[in-house]
């Protein structure tokens, strides 16, 4: 042992011992002397540690970043010394970390544009005839995080509700699901859009009675972010905003995500922010397959993996059908009340066979965007043919959002070790949006409980903006699957709090390979954990979403305090 530090001995001996075991064997290893002084931390209390040989303990060490000890409090306290600072956390519950698969932490773009997230359509047109107001003229007003079921006008927004306010300057109004949006006459205009004008392949602009509703939707988005004058957001702002959406994650709990589609800017805005000590999470950095710096890293030879524990390149993200909440998807039955309507494919076979094929041939994981199960089945073709030969470790395709399953699919993605990211927000959130589903659909829709019968590693998304981000909110969706009204949405598939959590932990690190430093509280990982005001499992589950989150700690460093 004289060869070892100390710190070494305990990061080597925890390195050589299988996933999951518990490591508070090791204090039994060492003389309390021999590690007098050494943790920089001492949490007591209550610990669920998401490790299935040591699911439940009293105490952790904490040494830099990383666990250094942890199991009973007789066990534990020989680690600390005078100067370690103690944590109690008796009557609440420590967990760890929670993990975000699926997010867009900067998507919301509230520095250069307006939020319409307000009760009625016409406190909209007020936010946006005041944006308007501030905006040069000709130049494009944009509204954020607008959501069409959330009026208690019980109507979307539409051409015509904007272009009382705003007439002289081109508007988009984007949906907060990010594939639909809402435009005005001038941005019809400028666009030279008009009723003539053919629907994209792969998008749409929506017609009533002969004459424009306003909304676009998929590709159709596409042709207004090509002409006019838009906002710009400059480094700086970007890096600010990289601050404040990781400052709000570590305030509900969470401590790694994933970015699901981000551009140079983005990571740009990460490393920024990093470099000025102000990220409070981790981010698994997946880059949009059409971007410039997918190509400038397939250019470098650099791939998934790349990175390290603060940034990590993940899968490359694609795009091959539409949204859920938005009710574009595409889906081989068609959408409730509306026979003709099957829903948007963004990719044709040929595409997503040519993405997964190069992406694979540059080292890239693959992450494809596929809600309905017509998307889910040809990302699956592509994944299966491109593993036919394949003889390397599994390397866990995903299918982002994966949204509406069956037997066959289950069998499928179970074969192809492919990793399915549903959203674990959305039945509590978007509850009105399900009506256009169906109650028998819903039944095999965010399908958690139908994946972990398959053993399936299903991940935790909650594809912020169009969902919001907040764990205990997630663990009472899955575990109830009742909306804000208390209406139950696929009661088929709920599952358990423990199964929740795992999910929000455990299976967060497996979809980012990071299973080994993070997603449980063992000796040698991240020291990444929240404190909560209750324990999950021990209060109403239509109470989860009111436990509060007392405390984040990221790598042995506190990220939010209450």
């Amino acid at each position: 042992m004289s060869k070892f530090s100390r710190r070494n001995f305990l990061s080597s001996t925890a390195a050589t011992i299988p996933l999951g075991l518990g490591v508070s064997s090791i204090p039994h290893q060492l003389s309390a002397a021999y590690v007098t002084g050494q943790a920089d931390i001492l949490v007591t209390g209550k610990i669920l540690t998401m490790d299935s040989y040591l699911p439940v303990v009293q105490a952790m060490a904490i040494k830099d970043d990383r666990i250094l000890a942890i199991g009973d409090l007789e066990e534990v306290l020989p680690f600390a010394g005078a100067s370690t600072e103690r944590i109690d956390a008796r009557g609440h519950v420590v967990t760890p970390g929670f993990i975000d698969a699926h997010s867009h932490p900067l998507f919301a773009e509230e520095a250069i544009g307006v939020n319409v997230n307000l009760p009625t359509i016409d406190e909209v047109k007020k936010a946006l005839a005041w944006k308007a107001s501030q905006t040069p003229p000709g130049h494009w007003v944009r509204g954020v995080m607008y959501d069409d079921t959330k009026f208690s006008d019980e109507r979307p927004l539409n051409l015509n509700d904007i272009d009382q306010v705003v007439k002289d300057h081109p508007v988009y109004v984007a949906h907060r699901g990010g594939h639909t949006g809402v435009v005005n006459s001038k941005a019809l205009e400028i666009a030279s859009i008009t009723m003539e004008t053919p629907d994209p392949i792969g998008g749409k602009f929506y017609r009533e009675n002969g004459e424009f509703t306003g909304k676009v939707a998929e590709h159709a988005v596409d042709v207004f972010f090509k002409v006019g004058t838009w906002p710009i957001m400059d480094r700086s702002v970007r890096q600010e905003a990289a601050r404040i959406s990781s400052q709000n994650m570590a305030a509900a709990g969470l401590t790694s995500t994933t970015d699901a589609s981000g551009n140079r800017n983005d990571l740009l805005a990460y490393q920024d922010a990093r470099r000025n000590d102000e990220l409070y999470f981790r981010v698994a950095f997946m880059p949009s397959g059409g971007s410039q710096v997918y190509r400038g890293l397939k250019e470098a030879g650099i791939g998934s993996g790349y990175g390290d524990d603060m940034i990590r390149i993940g899968a490359v993200k694609f795009s091959a059908d539409g949204s859920a909440s938005e009710r574009t998807m595409s889906m081989s039955t068609s959408y409730q009340g509306k026979p003709d309507d099957f829903g948007i494919l963004t990719m044709t076979q040929d595409e997503i066979y040519s993405a997964v094929d190069d992406a694979v041939a540059h080292d890239f994981r693959v992450g494809i965007h596929a809600n309905g199960d017509v998307a889910i089945n040809m990302v699956l073709n592509a994944y299966e043919k491109v593993l036919k030969d394949y003889k390397g470790i599994n390397p866990r395709h995903r299918i982002e959002h994966c949204s509406l399953v069956n037997e066959e699919l289950l069998g499928r993605i179970k074969a192809a070790g492919v990793i399915p990211t549903p959203f674990y927000t959305y039945a509590y959130y978007h509850g009105n949006k399900w009506v256009d589903y169906g109650y028998e659909k819903m039944q095999s829709m965010f399908a958690h409980r139908s994946f972990l019968d398959a053993g399936i590693p299903v991940a935790p998304a909650s594809d912020f903006t169009p969902g919001p981000f907040e764990p205990m909110m997630a663990i009472q969706s899955m575990v109830t699957r009742k909306d804000v009204r208390g209406r139950v949405w696929g009661p088929d598939q709920r599952i358990s709090v423990s199964e929740a959590m795992r999910i929000c932990t455990m299976h967060g690190a497996y979809a980012s390979f990071e299973e080994n430093s993070k997603g449980s509280l063992v000796a040698g990982k991240l020291a990444d954990f929240v404190i909560l005001e209750k324990d999950p499992h021990e209060v109403n589950p239509d109470e989860i979403i009111d436990i509060n989150i007392l405390r984040t700690v990221l790598g042995g460093r506190t990220t939010f305090e209450a």
